[in-house]
């Protein structure tokens, strides 16, 4: 027998009463969430920092592994992925994949953080007399002080039992974004120990905007027969010809003294001002007409700062030195241009 669809079927489930609009439920759910963060702040302890300095306190051999379940895994990839970013070894293990095998990717000298938000996740609780077993520390996350995963954990972050945002109070939310959140804190501020620099975080993010950001001058700079060197103590027709003949054309010619110390720069642009004021330039020495303190950068200075002294002094190059100021590069702004 078939039944007739009705509007009322088709239609979708109103409430009698008045329901916000989307903008007013969508600010409601944010400040919800803005508060379990504020909250789960406020009630760390001495145990946090514990936490910290077991992930200072890393055998090299070791990596950082999380596990969480369901939500709250997810949630342990991203930070597990953060650790990884500022250079903590690290790795997200699903618990249910553990016991069937995947136990064996650990070993006494990790560091396992286990995330649980009542403590008595079955899949977690499974693995934990494993874990004891092989000796290696653990974290737990939960906010049951009581639950077997905090009685079995090494070190114990206890978090406020938070209410969920939304009008169910069901699905994880706040409860999952404050755990995000933890985990940030937890990863920066070990980071921030360590002195992660920005060299060291560059080197682990070279893909997409935030790598061009980060990349190094070492990795982009002109170098070998695309750098431009010569004598200081030789005529400028003789400096016009090298640029020429180096690959590239670089425009400019670094200009060093007998012991490969850099003493000057001569630009297209000093090429222009001495056709302009000194006709008979090409017959007398550089060192005339050279700028005699061009602006330098060490190989592991940033792009984005050798951006910022061109537009700062208006120019297209700067020359890379070592530490004994002998010139090992150059970046043309174009350069910088071809990489975004």
């Amino acid at each position: 027998m078939t039944t007739k669809s009705t509007s009322a079927q088709l239609a979708p489930h109103a409430s009698s009463g008045s329901v916000p609009n989307s903008l007013e439920l969508a600010r409601s759910i944010l400040s919800q969430e803005a508060s379990a963060v504020l909250e789960i702040g406020k009630a760390l302890t001495s145990s946090f920092d514990q936490a910290v300095q077991a992930c200072l306190s890393l055998d090299p051999r070791g990596r950082i592994v999380v596990c969480g379940m369901g939500k709250t895994g997810i949630v342990g990839s991203k930070i597990s992925a953060t650790f990884a970013s500022v250079g903590f070894p690290s790795y997200a293990l699903h618990p249910g994949e553990a016991v069937h095998g995947d136990l064996g990717r650990l070993s006494e000298h990790d560091l396992v953080i286990l995330l649980s938000n009542s403590g008595q996740s079955p899949e977690l609780l499974r693995i934990l007399p494993f874990l004891k077993k092989l000796g290696v520390k653990t974290i737990g996350i939960t906010s049951g002080a009581s639950s077997p995963l905090a009685k079995q954990s090494y070190i114990v972050i206890v978090i406020p039992k938070l209410e969920e945002a939304g009008a169910l109070g069901l699905a994880p939310t706040s409860s999952t974004t404050a755990l995000m959140a933890l985990g940030d804190a937890l990863v920066m501020s070990a980071a921030q120990h360590r002195n992660i620099s920005k060299d060291l975080f560059a080197q682990r993010h070279p893909g997409g905007m935030l790598g061009r950001t980060l990349m190094l001058i070492s990795d982009l700079m002109r170098q070998g027969d695309q750098l431009c060197i010569v004598s200081d103590q030789v005529l400028c027709s003789e400096v016009l010809h090298s640029i020429t003949l180096t690959k590239g054309r670089p425009g400019c010619a670094a200009l060093v003294d007998s012991a490969g110390k850099l003493r000057g720069i001569f630009t297209d642009g000093d090429l222009r001002r001495c056709l302009d004021r000194a006709p008979d330039f090409l017959a007398r020495p550089v060192a005339e007409f050279m700028s005699k303190t061009p602006k330098t950068v060490q190989p592991d200075t940033l792009a984005e700062e050798a951006l910022r002294i061109m537009n700062q002094c208006q120019i297209d190059q700067v020359l890379v030195v070592d530490d004994g100021q002998r010139p090992i590069g150059l970046v043309d702004i174009q350069d910088i241009v071809q990489v975004g």
